[in-house]
């Protein structure tokens, strides 16, 4: 019989932005939004810590089941809610979010700040856009 304990430490930052960073997630409707897409996660058996969706992109914390990828995970992420969004029509024309994804990783040690961060969006950026906040985050991660 094949192992089926699957014993992981998989801590994702998702981050990922509106077509052509419009501004279209309003906070009237954030709070379902960020619901809709917490069900999703854990639908496919991971665990979301945090999440805040700005009005041009969204910051999504979570601990990824080693049978998913994270890139199914975000497929299934952002094709929902961009289905919920337009169902809803809660966005003027056809809502959509930007090809791809940034994803970093963090140990378990770094889950309460990562909490914070994510959560702290509203105020982090009256002091950095979004291009500042995501150069920032490929130079710390030394991704091109």
């Amino acid at each position: 019989m094949p192992w089926q304990i699957h014993n992981t430490q998989l801590y994702v930052q998702f981050v990922f932005s509106v077509e052509g960073r419009g501004n279209f997630i309003r906070e009237s409707y954030r709070d379902e939004l960020e619901k809709v897409m917490c069900g999703i996660v854990s639908n496919h058996k991971c665990k979301t810590y945090a999440i805040y969706c700005n009005p041009d992109h969204t910051h999504l914390f979570a601990s990824i089941h080693p049978t998913i990828s994270p890139s199914k995970l975000m497929e299934q992420v952002k094709s929902g809610s961009t289905t919920w969004l337009n169902q809803k029509k809660l966005v003027p024309g056809k809502f959509a979010w930007q090809h791809g994804f940034g994803a970093f990783t963090y140990s378990r040690s770094h889950i309460d700040r990562v909490v914070k961060y994510v959560l702290n969006q509203p105020e982090h950026h009256k002091k950095q856009s979004f291009r500042d906040e995501y150069l920032m985050l490929l130079d710390k991660f030394s991704v091109e």
